[in-house]
């Protein structure tokens, strides 16, 4: 079913199952910001590698799936246009068949590098779109062993469906803890703390001062600022090209040494991480085509390379406020409730390690005392609805390709979990279809921090080198820790 004309708000229309009889279903509109992500260079999809402590038989992921994922309301509608509402999408609820979204591969079982095919067929997945005459996801088990995992999924969704925060939540209702199969994973429940809800005159002027500066400089981006073309700096068209996804894991424990003894959050220390990895990997690109060896830093002065950063705009929940609506087969808080924030990284060498850390926690204060993200999502919903969803995937279009790379981080779980009895050893979501040739995700896993990569290998040829300046910057932070 590609489309349905006449559609009306919140009034049920007429689907027909399989066997020739009807049932009326309600159906509701995207949401200003899912409806952005069907738009040209903002047709986003969300991948997520699941790596496994064992081998999983098909069938038992198959039959599990059908008990857990299509309980969400989203994972079993359509996405349907309305020809009387040009560019309105609305979900409508489908019979579905699980074989269309459920795909096991022919292996040999012999092949040479495990590890390279995982990453070649997840490659060719970025290169594919989900047709929206069925609901878009689909979930590919690959019963191969590699060097972290002895089988390996992947679960791709549009953006369209939810954004990373509420499909790791939705993976988090689905699992149980390996130390109670029957108990919930616990999750991190954060309070909000922007300036906004500290007392005092101060912390009101700061949070408003900063929005003014973080909206101008927001503004001037969708008008004509872009960032400085460095070697990480995708070209028009990237959001067309096949991405390589790598992740690499380091110790969390390590994180959380550094965040305790500088005083800042898990946050501050991966931000300066990366702005650390940044900076040695572009200096080392710069530096190639020079013949100076007594020169060590070949990094330019003023590059302007910032992120797109994305915040969670929900109020803070529990598990079961996520769990319950599902099993009732309700949406819940899942969708797409997400503003986001241009972040600058300052690219430079500093002499100390632990500055990166330092000026990370000044960057993100900043961005914590500041309506930004709020701004960004009203601003979408604004365009959207006075001048159309096109102004509106045209001005995000803009935004996103003026910035340099997308960087989130989500919370994992805290202790070991298990899908259908099965032991999770990773979870590695990312992105492809955005206009930026590089996306590093962050998330967390019991006692690990995996840093995700998504990189146009146009681009980045070298994503493997930017995972391992990433496992070296934080071991010179960690060690100037230890010395200091």
């Amino acid at each position: 079913m590609d489309s349905i004309s006449g559609l009306t708000v919140l009034k049920p229309i007429q689907t027909a199952k399989a066997d020739g009889e009807e049932t009326m279903v309600m159906d509701e509109p995207l949401s200003p910001m899912g409806r952005v992500f069907h738009e040209p260079g903002s047709n986003v999809y969300i991948i997520t590698i699941i790596g496994w402590k064992s081998q999983v038989h098909p069938d038992v992921l198959r039959a599990n799936l059908m008990h857990t994922l299509l309980k969400h309301p989203r994972f079993s509608s359509l996405q349907v246009g309305n020809k009387e509402n040009s560019g309105e999408i609305r979900w409508v609820h489908t019979d579905v068949d699980v074989d269309n979204h459920f795909i096991v591969p022919d292996l040999d079982h012999n092949m040479k590098s495990p590890d390279k095919f995982v990453e070649d067929y997840v490659s060719n997945l970025s290169t594919t779109t989900i047709d929206m005459s069925k609901p878009m996801w689909d979930f590919h088990h690959l019963n191969v062993k590699t060097s972290d995992a002895e089988a390996v999924s992947i679960l791709r969704a549009h953006h369209s469906i939810g954004d990373g925060t509420s499909l790791m939540s939705l993976l988090l209702a689905c699992t149980r803890k390996v130390s109670d199969p029957k108990a919930l994973p616990d999750i991190s429940v954060t309070k909000k703390s922007n300036a906004i809800h500290s007392r005092g005159f101060f912390s009101i002027f700061q949070m408003a001062w900063n929005t003014v500066i973080d909206v101008i400089m927001f503004m001037m981006t969708a008008l004509f600022l872009k960032d400085t073309e460095t070697p990480l700096k995708g070209s028009l068209g990237v959001e067309l090209r096949p991405r390589r996804f790598i992740h690499r894991t380091v110790s969390l424990d390590d994180i959380k040494l550094v965040k305790n003894s500088m005083n800042t959050t898990i946050n501050d220390v991966v931000v300066g991480v990366t702005q650390a990895a940044l900076s040695r990997y572009l200096n080392r690109r710069y530096g190639e085509s020079k013949n100076n060896p007594k020169k060590k830093n070949y990094l330019p002065t003023n590059i302007r390379l910032r992120a797109i950063l994305f915040f969670n705009l929900r109020p803070p929940v529990g598990i079961r406020d996520l769990v319950d609506p599902m099993e009732k087969g309700k949406e819940g808080r899942w969708g797409n409730k997400i503003g986001y924030v241009l972040l600058p990284f300052n690219i430079a060498f500093q002499d100390v390690p632990l500055d990166y850390v330092r000026e990370a926690k000044s960057l993100m204060d900043h961005k914590k005392a500041s309506l930004e993200p709020n701004f960004a999502y009203f601003i979408a919903k604004f365009v959207s609805k006075f001048f159309g969803i096109k102004a509106a995937g045209i001005l995000s279009h803009k935004v996103f390709y003026g910035a340099t790379m997308w960087f989130s981080n989500v919370a994992g779980p805290k202790e070991e979990i298990a899908f259908c009895g099965h032991p999770i050893a990773y979870v590695a979501p990312s992105c492809y279809g955005q206009p930026n040739a590089l996306m590093i995700h962050v998330v967390s896993y019991v006692n690990k921090m995996t840093f995700v990569l998504s990189a146009d290998e146009t681009t980045i040829p070298d994503p493997h080198q930017l995972c391992d300046d990433l496992e070296e910057s934080l071991k010179l932070i960690k060690n100037a820790v230890l010395e200091g």
